[in-house]
């Protein structure tokens, strides 16, 4: 299958999924809305700097109804030797069903970048699929992302799967982490994992502190091993 027809798959997708929310919102009291926030030490994506380790200012916006979902979020990005894309902005849409005591998220992810250079070919879908439930006082979870022309790979397809687990160990603290493998068919590989502990300061706001890490150093000073602050508020 060639790359613009598995691309077109993989929009008609969000855009179906975008119809079904639209049709069970026509049939609820009405949609909920929320808003989020962050200012970050360095917007780290599968453990792979988009900033060139610099700070990030983040917000976005979400709207649910009964099971379905969409939103939107965007962040300044920086990439080496690229001095012209300057943000990045993400558009999603699924639903949320629940399953055998399980939390499913099956949905469409699609990523696009202002200012790419000509023919950098940044802009990307991913197709999700997740699960999740409690044990004991953990939530445990994993999900799976592909993509049929991954960023800035032309032709490349990609999966990314990860396993991640938090806990509460006390009130106002959550403990968490994800081990990932990002694969590409070019076998530009590596493994990623985070590490971290979130305070809730008040009600709407949080302060993150996390460490990320690859197996690839090799790659690039993006690719190596940092702490991360984040302060997240959600309304």
């Amino acid at each position: 299958m060639e790359t613009q027809t598995r691309t077109a798959v993989a929009i008609t997708a969000l855009l179906t999924l975008g119809s079904l929310a639209a049709q069970a919102a026509a049939q609820t009291t009405g949609p909920q809305w929320s808003f989020n926030a962050a200012a970050t030490s360095d917007y780290v994506f599968r453990g792979v700097s988009q900033t060139e380790e610099d700070p990030a200012i983040s917000a976005g916006a979400d709207v649910t109804t009964g099971q379905f979902y969409a939103g939107a979020w965007a962040s300044n990005v920086a990439f080496p030797g690229d001095g012209d894309t300057d943000a990045e902005a993400d558009l999603y849409g699924g639903f949320r069903p629940e399953v055998s005591g399980w939390s499913l998220d099956l949905g469409v992810v699609g990523y696009l970048y202002a200012g790419q250079p000509d023919g950098a070919d940044y802009d990307y879908v991913e197709l999700k699929a997740a699960a999740s439930r409690a044990v004991g006082p953990a939530t445990v979870g994993a999900a799976v992302y592909w993509s049929p022309d991954f960023f800035g790979a032309s032709e490349d397809e990609a999966t990314y799967v990860e396993a991640n687990a938090a806990v509460s160990p006390a009130e106002k603290w959550t403990i968490s982490g994800a081990l990932g493998r990002q694969v590409l068919s070019s076998d530009f590989d590596y493994t990623t994992w985070n590490f971290g502990a979130a305070y809730q300061l008040i009600d709407n706001l949080a302060l993150d502190v996390r460490y990320h890490d690859t197996d690839q150093h090799d790659f690039g000073d993006i690719y190596g091993a940092r702490a991360v602050a984040s302060l997240k508020a959600v309304f």
